[in-house]
């Protein structure tokens, strides 16, 4: 790794295969379907690629696996120009979601964590955090991998944001060593053990997770922008009218831009003005990585 990153993101590489299908088959039925299409995804790969495009400079680390798909992924990371130097190769499969769309656009999902499931301690150890400013994470590695990356960071003065998906319980002392945590309404609904149905309800919520040592929660409220929440003020940032095409990936866009925006040295509440446009943008186009947004594009969405 050149000491050029700002950004580390330690997190999953997925190959997404995608078919679109008229409806979601029922037991033992088989229906035919649209060409597949497999498209690099993964919550870190995803973040890393939002990130690039916004002009940040990222580096990645994960593991593939020893298949076709993993060569196609660490490809795809280097031409968005992300640093694949600790991006292991693992004798296991290459993570995969296996994706069905119906023709109203829901999709059905099953994730195999493959080589995502391997990313160890040690693999976080051998990163050098002490030329970076900002570390992106999220939960498709194993949760142990997660702490230790977030102390690790914490010790060496970057700025720690979480985007908490899969929703899963995570550690008090993980949440201590987090900026930033950017769940959506239901994963903030789990950590924080509050129903969410409304801003009232996500700001107490939210507000629970601050004082277990988060600094800053900023939940995603997809078409409806975002809330962001410090120990000072609650503010909701609304969101960009746009023709919604397919949502995936259009959270990653989100952390993406937010991660490069506070790294211009924006501030927060102009960065999730940023981010929303760059989730906005990305929920236009189909798939993952393809989908994200450049910075050009971002900055035309919010001139306008």
């Amino acid at each position: 790794m050149g000491d050029m990153a700002n950004i580390i993101v330690i997190g999953s590489l997925n190959a997404d295969l995608v078919v679109r299908a008229p409806r979601f088959p029922a037991p033992g039925e088989t229906i035919s379907g649209e060409d597949l299409a497999i498209i690099p995804g993964g919550k870190g790969a995803n973040q890393a690629v939002a990130a690039a495009r916004q002009g940040a400079s990222v580096a990645m680390t994960g593991r593939v696996g020893n298949d076709s798909f993993g060569p196609a992924l660490t490809q795809n990371l280097q031409k968005n120009n992300v640093d694949t130097l600790h991006v292991l190769s693992d004798e296991s499969a290459t993570g995969t979601a296996i994706i069905v769309v119906d023709s109203s656009g829901q999709n059905s999902i099953v994730l195999s964590p493959g080589a995502n499931g391997k990313v160890t301690p040690d693999d976080v150890d051998a990163v050098p955090f002490q030329d970076a400013k900002m570390l992106l994470l999220q939960l498709e590695i194993p949760l142990e991998t997660v702490v230790h990356a977030a102390s690790l960071a914490r010790q060496n003065g970057l700025r720690v944001i979480l985007n908490p998906a899969p929703a899963q319980s995570i550690p008090d002392s993980l949440l201590a060593d987090v900026d930033i945590l950017v769940p959506n309404e239901s994963e903030l609904q789990l950590l924080s053990g509050k129903p969410v149905k409304d801003t009232d309800t996500a700001k107490s919520a939210a507000q629970t997770l601050l004082e277990k040592g988060v600094k800053t929660v900023i939940v995603t409220l997809g078409a409806n922008g975002a809330l962001l929440v410090t120990d000072k003020q609650a503010l909701h940032i609304p969101s960009f009218k746009v023709d919604v095409v397919d949502t995936t990936a259009a959270g990653d866009a989100f952390i993406g831009g937010l991660a490069a925006a506070l790294l211009d040295g924006k501030p927060l509440e102009e960065a999730v003005r940023y981010g929303n446009a760059s989730g906005a943008l990305a929920a236009t186009r189909f798939g993952a990585q393809p989908s994200l947004p450049t910075q050009n594009e971002v900055d035309q969405l919010l001139r306008r």
